[in-house]
């Protein structure tokens, strides 16, 4: 993070707010009634607090809308209104981009094969994700308990392994306080606490 010589956000990050709002208006974040936005701009607040520049936190506002709002399609929309760069970052994030999907087993294992190799700009949006999914399932448990893992279609262990899987990769390529706060969540849900 570049404390002495920040940058401010320009109107590009005002209108990719507004395209993400615009592709994600009608969900929802999973088993909940919160709009879906909320998870983006967390994530995107994350980015940013990890010293991300304006194409990485608009990439992270926009991070979900190709494998969940129209694959290839809105990848030329988001590549033609905040280029090439942003458009490889969104892409990076993305576990799929043909619609409809591929099986969760067989994007979730090409999804950690990418990551291994993948810039690390786009493990810095990955790790953002990660970690703002894993805090909502953590409030989740302690507001409702164990009830919450029946909203996810795969089993509780079947989230631990893939989110343990993301976490060492993040470990290996680029170590830093946010993944250790994701490691230690994790272990909460594998080991209790």
């Amino acid at each position: 993070m570049n404390l002495s010589h920040p940058t401010p956000l320009t109107p590009r990050f005002g209108d990719a707010l507004v395209l993400a709002n615009q592709l994600h208006a009608q969900q929802f974040r999973k088993g909940s009634p919160v709009p879906y936005i909320s998870h983006l701009l967390g994530v995107t607040a994350l980015v940013l607090e990890m010293g991300g520049n304006e194409d990485e936190a608009i990439a992270a506002l926009l991070h979900d809308a190709v494998e969940d709002q129209g694959g290839e399609a809105t990848l030329n929309v988001i590549r033609e209104k905040f280029g090439e760069t942003v458009a490889q970052l969104v892409l990076g994030c993305s576990d799929s981009s043909t619609v409809p999907k591929p099986p969760w087993e067989e994007r979730k294992q090409q999804h950690l094969q990418k990551m291994s190799r993948i810039s690390l700009a786009v493990l810095k949006i990955s790790l953002a994700d990660t970690l703002h999914n894993a805090r909502t399932i953590e409030i989740d448990l302690h507001r409702y308990g164990n009830d919450i893992w029946q909203k996810f279609s795969r089993s509780k262990s079947g989230i631990i392994w893939y989110y343990q899987s993301l976490w060492q990769i993040y470990q290996d390529r680029n170590p830093n306080p946010w993944s250790n706060e994701l490691i230690d969540i994790i272990n909460g849900w594998a080991y209790g606490k």
